[in-house]
């Protein structure tokens, strides 16, 4: 069962790579003490990494934290986790396969860190991987606990098949997700050579939004908020990060990605033999273009499968598009003709060429004489469907090698900068300082200010962007963080630490306001884990209202 064991975990290592410079090792036969030798100990770290592509990038971490938002509600996916109704139920593999895949990383964590003192390599070496591999082990924890509550601590690898589970405290869970941290941030140094590993700085991001959560939780702690603020206030000034002076450049593929803004990323590749089926978020964000006169599937507008459809709160009402560039420079709204030919737009024929717009969306609504002019298809906030709505452009994968690939290669950025910078200003206001708060709020939103014709123009848009301490509350911290972090897979964690889910959900999002309940906070604990649990239900209860 250990000889299984471990062929899985580099199998995994092989399969998700996490990184272009972790290298993986692939053996037919891997003995039991492969992991005890300096070799397999550093491909267990680089297997332990590679679980974090079963959430980010993947389609069941985007699930279950962009469906059944304010931002975002279902478009072609499954409606389910956006609707909160009759088939959001424990018997689903939407809810099993994250929950197993998680799970499976905190025993591959497990193995890493119950191994490490056997492992003859310097004591500084085993130190920072230890340290690593606590970082993600905390990761994989804090998901599974956002997620679904109380779940089983285990702390010890598992090396043969066992039916005993409990569901630890949320205290319980969260101490030991605060003590492998803080182990990450005393032992990690602030930057590294292998583009990929964690750092110092992120423990500390990733440190200060479990004590964020943690404070508004039951098992908060008088001293949360500080910690948050103080942690996230010294990744902003004590290490080279910086806000990127276009919002844009933070989403540029290629080597744009490696930017001072990114704090952590989950690496992708294009080398198919390390890339597993790759980020597939560019999967899931667009409309439907290519039914559309002019328009056929192409890379530079993605092969959509138009899961996710933003709110009428995201596309009317959330952003200043006037001032703020955050909307234009995160969702397309024109299309150019990719597929000419003579077509029927608006009640006549319209002949295409190659490089013509072919579909605009206005953002709002225009008059019949104007469509009838318009040598294009318009569509407008009130023609919006589960097919067509603007496309959220920040996961668009042109790089792919053909238009029919999903295999995506862009990496998936975790932890950025300008999230620290909400952090600070979330922990600071809620701790009672308003004030101090406002700078880390207004360096995000100067930094989205929309660029003028003029120095002047701008300076105007960056001032018209700034607020003062009595704009703030939770509720203009949550719009703020949706404007910067859009479709980042942190939505529904937001909402539901802040005690905002019911509230907003009602307000923004047609499709669950009449479904959603008090207890909708948790997901349902999979039937299988209950099943095969001894005891099944008494010793694993199912989360209430399931």
């Amino acid at each position: 069962m250990k000889t299984i064991f471990y062929i899985i975990l580099l199998y995994a290592c092989m399969a998700f790579s996490c990184s272009k410079l972790l290298k993986e090792d692939m053996r037919s036969a891997i003995p039991d003490n492969y992991l005890n030798t300096p070799e397999g100990f550093n491909a267990g770290v680089n297997s332990a990494y590679s679980y974090l592509r079963a959430w980010y990038g993947n389609q069941n971490g985007a699930q279950l934290t962009v469906y059944g938002t304010d931002t975002y509600m279902c478009g072609g996916g499954e409606l389910a986790l956006d609707a909160y109704n009759f088939n959001l139920t424990p018997g689903r593999g939407f809810i099993a396969a994250p929950w197993n895949d998680l799970n499976l990383a905190v025993n591959a964590c497990n193995a890493v860190i119950s191994r490490a003192p056997s492992v003859p390599i310097t004591e500084a070496l085993r130190n920072t991987r230890v340290a690593e591999t606590r970082y993600l082990r905390a990761t994989y924890w804090f998901l599974l606990m956002q997620t679904w509550g109380p779940v089983n601590l285990a702390m010890e690898e598992t090396t043969t098949v066992t039916t005993s589970a409990h569901r630890t405290p949320i205290d319980s869970i969260y101490r030991a997700i605060v003590d492998d941290l803080s182990f990450a941030v005393a032992n990690l140094p602030a930057t590294v050579a292998d583009y990929g590993r964690v750092t110092k700085p992120a423990a500390e991001h990733l440190l200060a939004k479990v004590y964020l959560t943690r404070a508004g939780s039951t098992a908060k702690q008088p001293d949360d908020y500080k910690q948050a603020a103080m942690l996230a206030k010294n990744v902003i000034n004590n290490y080279h990060y910086q806000l990127l002076n276009n919002f844009a450049d933070v989403f540029e593929q290629g080597s744009g990605e490696k930017n001072p803004e990114v704090v952590f990323a989950v690496q992708y590749s294009k080398n198919i033999l390390t890339n597993g089926i790759g980020n597939q978020a560019h999967l899931f964000f667009g409309m439907g273009y290519t039914a559309l006169p002019g328009m056929t599937r192409d890379l530079a507008n993605g092969r959509t499968y138009s899961y996710f459809r933003p709110t009428r709160f995201t596309t009317d009402t959330l952003y200043d598009k006037t001032h703020d560039s955050r909307f234009e420079k995160s969702f397309l709204n024109i299309y150019y003709c990719n597929y000419p030919g003579t077509f029927t737009i608006n009640g006549r024929q319209v002949t295409l060429q190659l490089g013509d717009t072919a579909i605009y969306l206005p953002g709002y609504e225009v008059s019949a004489a104007e469509r009838n002019r318009a040598r294009y298809t318009i569509i407008t906030p009130s023609q919006y469907t589960t097919t067509y709505f603007p496309s959220l452009t920040k996961f668009l994968d042109p790089q792919r090698p053909d238009v029919n690939n999903e295999n995506g290669s862009r990496d998936f950025l975790v932890s950025r900068l300008a999230e620290t910078y909400l952090i600070a200003a979330e922990a600071l206001m809620m701790s009672g300082d308003p004030t101090a708060a406002v700078p880390y709020v207004n360096a995000v939103r100067r930094r989205a200010a929309k660029t003028g014709a003029t120095p002047v123009e701008t300076a105007a848009n960056q001032t018209a962007m700034e607020i003062t301490a009595a704009d703030l509350n939770i509720d203009f911290i949550l719009d703020e963080r949706a404007r910067e972090l859009m479709g980042e897979y942190t939505r529904w964690f937001d909402l539901v630490r802040t005690g905002k889910l019911l509230e907003r959900v009602k307000i923004h999002n047609p499709n669950a306001r009449g479904n959603i309940k008090p207890f909708h906070v948790l997901r349902p604990i999979p039937q299988d884990q209950i099943d095969k649990t001894a005891g099944g239900p008494a010793a694993f209860p199912q989360n209430t209202g399931y």
